[in-house]
């Protein structure tokens, strides 16, 4: 393997959601993660968050199994589980004798509430976890309920992304000269630590604590989406003064007085009725051959099937084939340490 984590060794314990997104993300790093699976319950290869894997079937019920998942974590950098707290520990193989085993190992546990609190042996998923941290309470429209964003800020943005930086931060210190250590990460946390700037917005009186009146939730007419003629949606973000500018003057709204009360949330929603109709005047396609690539901060909001040919994302190969099926690529990039392409599972 190549890239920046290229000798590092991680035993994933089979899961689901955000246990092997971290996975994936430090395979697609040059990590060589080994997948430890139920028999007959093999992680489908088709699948991005299976990818560049080793997988090895091993029964946990049964005392061989648990020697050999012991014995392969022995020889291992990290560990990822996604159990509910207690379940390693009853199997043999929680943090303390495997720490002992390996006291470098770097014991990466992903749950929903984390490891201790009132909550910590409840089930739930994505939803709850985002709705404790004041996440979802701030993602919709104003006057409407809340909408959860799929399951993008509990169980991907503050679920496995945070793992992953968590597991390559207590490598590295592991790595030069401390001790192996749980990382213990809770969706609850990593969904409270996205909201940071909101938290910092509303602390300091420039957030409301309601949904849709602020500046990035929809309040804000220069931040936002619009359907265009054909049905089709477009997104605008001319925040900064002179990118607001430059939406007025291609709009043809430079001599319209009402849009020079962009910052003043009273005349917002006036504004906002003048774009909808604007819009509504003519097909995305026309609005792109508009507006895409100028400086107003404007982009056509793609389907899943339109992104993957947008000639940007063709260009910087945003998306890749992996047996047959195009994928989100690897990501960051990196000028030196360069991956392997991702291959399906083995």
């Amino acid at each position: 393997m190549s890239g920046p984590l290229a000798g590092i060794n991680i035993v994933e314990f089979a899961g689901i959601g955000p246990g092997p997104f971290c996975g994936m993300m430090l395979a697609d790093q040059g990590a060589t993660v080994t997948v430890l699976h139920r028999p007959g319950a093999a992680p489908d290869p088709r699948l991005a968050l299976s990818r560049s894997r080793k997988l090895i079937a091993i029964d946990l019920k049964s005392e061989e199994g648990i020697e050999t998942a012991r014995t392969l974590v022995k020889k291992a950098d990290g560990l990822i589980e996604g159990f509910r707290p207690g379940v390693m520990e009853r199997l043999g193989l929680g943090p303390d004798l495997l720490l002992a085993d390996n006291p470098k190992l770097v014991y990466g546990r992903m749950t929903g509430w984390g490891q201790y609190g009132p909550l910590a042996s409840a089930a739930g998923h994505d939803i709850n976890y985002i709705s404790i941290s004041g996440a979802l309470h701030a993602f919709g429209r104003a006057g409407e309920k809340p909408t959860p964003p799929i399951n993008m800020v509990g169980d991907f943005g503050g679920g496995g992304m945070m793992l992953a930086f968590g597991m390559v931060s207590a490598l590295l210190h592991a790595k030069t000269g401390g001790s192996g250590q749980v990382v213990d990460c809770a969706m609850t946390d990593g969904s409270a630590a996205l909201m940071a700037m909101i938290y910092d917005f509303h602390n300091i009186g420039q957030w409301q604590d309601e949904r849709g009146v602020n500046l990035l939730d929809t309040g804000a007419h220069f931040y936002d989406t619009y359907e265009t003629s054909d049905g089709k949606f477009i997104s605008i973000g001319s925040i900064e003064p002179q990118f607001y500018a430059k939406l007025r003057e291609v709009a043809r709204l430079a001599d319209d007085v009402d849009f020079d009360a962009q910052m003043d949330p009273r005349k917002w929603s006036v504004l906002k009725e003048k774009l909808t109709a604007l819009f509504k005047t003519k097909t995305r396609s026309q609005w792109c051959d508009l507006m895409e690539g100028t400086d107003i901060c404007f982009a056509p909001v793609l389907s899943l099937t339109e992104a993957k040919e947008h000639p940007h994302n063709v260009e910087r190969q945003t998306f890749v084939d992996v047996g047959g099926l195009k994928q989100p690529a690897p990501a960051p990039r990196y000028s030196v340490t360069v991956s392997d392409p991702p291959k399906r599972p083995v």
